[in-house]
């Protein structure tokens, strides 16, 4: 694959060619030359977009996509080409599957239902055999096969002991165990968050405490191991404060955050529109507050689309049973380039690789191109017609996000928005 890029603005705060605008071209799937104007020639496709921004490929650590089992929500090959389209080059895959990725060929199968796509694929094992929260996964093996983290996918792990011993276990082979937040005698059957709004639906809330609490415990084992932990999706903002002391205290955690949980409040859910129903749970603006103050001293190290695929039959129904989840790729950076300047949500968007053991390099001459193409102006209405996913649950329809994605660079292949 020959490329010239035309015109690009480079946004990487770790490349001396931060914020220039030049020409970028890519020979073989490698930047070969970087200057302010660079000729074409025959056998060079040329790439000219309006107001072109070039930065290192996004990664994202928390999708789902279905596959197996659950193809008619996603398949690895739609959900993979939706990624691109969305800017991301690099997505964790959760096991919310069935049959749950819990074993060496599981994780086989899904590495090569990836292989020849442009998006590398990292698959997250489960922690525990069929995400039961019983026993263990086979957590070596699947390492071996090319897992980069273990958990259960929404599912806490309830016995403290297992986790105690899942951390010590995976220290030995530098393994990253994903703990689900929620303490789930606490959480109930709670759909929303546990607040004024709860109360006029009369819907059953879903307590901070739950999350806190949890946190709170985990982080207690986590000290006792001296393990490696990694805690998703947090929401709220006493669970901020907990990672935050923890990480003063040089204890081994990371955090992400999921966009919706940034942007949105649980006052949202006065229409009762199943979109908003996720989990964790929208909360209140004071909630949010914490999540950016996280995020701006780097007590949060990542930001999640959490994309989860929910087929209609299970998202159109009645508030109290229809599943939790939305898709999030497609809106990702449109959402985030709404509250953020354009670097900080191409900083946020290209964070939590190295944590999840991915190799990233600054763009510079002489790397294989792996890069994200967008535009981060002009507002715009976030319609069904910008979902790629096959499930069209996304939480962001009718809202204002701004920028749009071009598409990626990676592998030696390049996919556009047509």
């Amino acid at each position: 694959m020959n490329v010239l890029l035309k015109s690009a603005t480079i946004i990487d705060t770790k490349s001396d060619f931060h914020n220039q605008t030049v020409d970028i071209l890519i020979e073989n799937g490698v930047i070969s030359q970087i200057s302010k104007q660079i000729k074409k020639t025959n056998n060079i496709k040329e790439v000219a977009l309006e107001n072109l921004h070039v930065s290192q490929g996004w990664f994202d650590s928390s999708v789902s996509f279905g596959e197996p089992g659950y193809e008619e929500r996603e398949t690895i090959e739609n959900g993979l080409k939706t990624a691109a389209l969305s800017g991301f080059t690099s997505v964790a895959l959760n096991p919310n599957t069935n049959p749950v990725i819990d074993c060496n060929p599981d994780i086989s199968f899904i590495k090569n239902k990836a292989e020849k796509h442009a998006v590398n694929l990292y698959p997250i094992g489960a922690l525990t055999k069929e995400s039961k929260g019983v026993d263990l996964a086979e957590l070596f093996d699947m390492k071996t096969a090319g897992a980069v983290a273990f958990g259960d996918y929404q599912q806490p792990i309830e016995n403290p002991n297992l986790l105690k011993i899942a951390l010590q276990y995976a220290s030995n082979f530098d393994g990253l165990i994903c703990s689900y937040p929620q303490e789930n005698k606490i959480s109930g059957n709670g759909v929303m968050n546990e607040e004024v709004t709860s109360t006029s639906l009369g819907l059953k809330g879903l307590a901070n405490m739950a999350e806190d609490l949890q946190i709170a415990r985990d982080l207690f084992l986590l000290e006792y191991t001296d393990g490696k932990l990694h805690i998703p999706t947090i929401s709220t903002a006493k669970s901020v404060e907990l990672i935050r002391a923890a990480k003063q205290k040089k204890l081994n955690v990371s955090c992400s955050v999921a966009i919706h949980n940034l942007v949105l409040t649980d006052e949202h859910l006065t229409s009762f529109d199943t979109n908003f129903k996720v989990l964790p749970p929208l909360r209140t603006q004071k909630d949010i507050d914490g999540l950016l103050e996280g995020l701006k001293d780097g007590t949060i190290d990542m930001v999640t689309s959490d994309h989860n695929p929910i087929d209609i039959e299970h998202k159109k129904i009645e508030f109290d049973f229809a599943k939790f989840g939305t898709i999030g790729l497609e809106s990702a950076f449109g959402a985030l380039n709404t509250i953020f300047s354009t670097k900080k949500t191409i900083e946020l968007l290209t964070k939590g690789k190295a944590r999840f053991g991915i190799e990233s390099k600054p763009i510079t001459i002489g790397i294989k191109a792996d890069l994200s193409l967008f535009n981060p102006n002009k507002n715009s209405n976030f319609g069904v017609e910008n979902i790629k996913s096959t499930s069209k649950n996304s939480i962001f329809l009718n809202k204002t996000v701004k920028g749009n994605v071009y598409g990626i660079i990676s592998k030696n292949k390049i996919l556009l928005n047509s």
